[in-house]
């Protein structure tokens, strides 16, 4: 689709967090299909942090949209800045223009003729586009499906791990686990003292230390409801039978700093499960009424808890705490010390595999 060895492509996804993750696979493949490409993405400043530090980019735009805005930021402000980085963009010549988003985005394809670029790709029938890919009917990840896009280019063979980029932490001699209390859905919130009765028993079969990570502020906020309360609950009832760091993350940046610590995550489906996945941690994930085949982690030793009901509610400690040690043992190194980041890292697998059943749950086989 583009001879020229070295084009330039600018890719756009405005979604969420876990929709960005999931598209830098496709981003690493160009990149390697074309060392000497200009590759730019342009995103919203709510998953922007995503991509910080990531190699395979030129330059990342970021636009603030006006629900996304500071206090005290004007929405002629947000909207003059967005101007004058959308007629930079269009001053460009670019080649190709990407909407990774795979469903249609009319807007979005209207937004990408305005930049004037030579050819622009999408997914579903919509006016506009030079290449529409058609909307998937094969139940693929979320992951496959955009990198649908790669063979465009001639890139063969499955997709890549995600990659998300954290400042390197200092190592601890202590296994650390990252516990992730905040959901979206209602459907994922797992209970405060589940998470603490399933912490207190990993920390009575290992020597292990945990990472205790949230959305702040109170859960009566309407527009950014916060877990403080839940938070201050797990660590109540946690008491004294393990070693809990607190660690409310304010914005996106300290998730992913705080996640970079971490050794392996347990958390609810979300943006916080893909970014552990974009850092190679091996995952305990709780599914709610979400779609495990399309948003299962990608690319990482995993086991998934997902309950008929749809419902986390019903998924038991002691499966949480078996799913763990079972997760845990299959890593290389997972004496007394576990595995390092690394470790679990090298057992990551280009393409996913199939889904196997695990104590009543989904799991992918280490």
């Amino acid at each position: 689709m583009s001879p020229d060895p070295s084009p330039k492509i600018l890719i756009i996804r405005r979604d969420n967090i876990g929709d960005l993750v999931c598209t830098t696979p496709l981003i690493t493949a160009l990149r390697q299909r074309f060392p000497r490409a200009w590759l730019g993405a342009l995103v919203n400043s709510y998953n922007a942090p995503v991509l910080d530090g990531n190699p395979d980019l030129d330059e990342v735009f970021v636009y603030t949209k006006a629900k996304h805005r500071a206090k005290g930021e004007s929405l002629i402000g947000i909207l003059w800045r967005r101007l004058m980085m959308m007629r930079r963009l269009r001053g460009m010549a670019i080649d190709d223009v990407i909407i990774a988003t795979t469903s249609p985005q009319p807007r979005v394809v209207k937004l990408a003729k305005w930049l004037r670029p030579k050819r622009i790709v999408g997914f579903g029938d919509v006016s506009g586009l030079d290449v529409a890919l058609p909307l998937d009917t094969d139940s693929r990840h979320e992951v496959e499906d955009v990198f649908r896009v790669a063979k465009l280019y001639g890139i063969e063979g499955p997709p890549p791990r995600c990659r998300v980029f954290a400042e390197r932490a200092a190592t601890q001699e202590t296994f650390t686990i990252g516990v992730h209390i905040s959901a979206r859905k209602p459907s994922q919130r797992w209970p405060a003292e589940r998470f603490a009765e399933t912490m207190s028993a990993i920390a009575a079969r290992s020597a292990v230390r945990f990472l205790l990570l949230w959305s702040p502020g109170g859960n009566d906020n309407p527009l950014h409801p916060g877990d403080d309360a839940k938070a201050s609950d797990v660590k109540q009832k946690v008491g004294a039978s393990a070693p809990v760091v607190a660690r409310p993350t304010q914005s996106l940046s300290d998730l992913i700093t705080a996640l970079g610590e971490c050794q392996a995550v347990i958390c609810a489906d979300g943006g916080a499960m893909h970014l552990a996945a974009g850092l190679g941690l091996p995952i305990v994930c709780l599914f709610g009424n979400s779609g495990a085949t399309r948003w299962r982690p990608w690319g990482v030793p995993y086991r998934l808890l997902q309950k008929p009901s749809l419902d986390v509610d019903d998924v038991s400690v002691n499966e949480v705490v078996a799913a763990f040690s079972a997760l845990r043992d299959d890593l290389p190194g997972s004496g007394v010390g576990g595995a390092t980041t690394t470790e679990a890292q090298s057992t990551a697998k280009a393409q996913d595999s199939q889904q196997t059943p695990l104590a009543g749950s989904q799991g992918n086989p280490l």
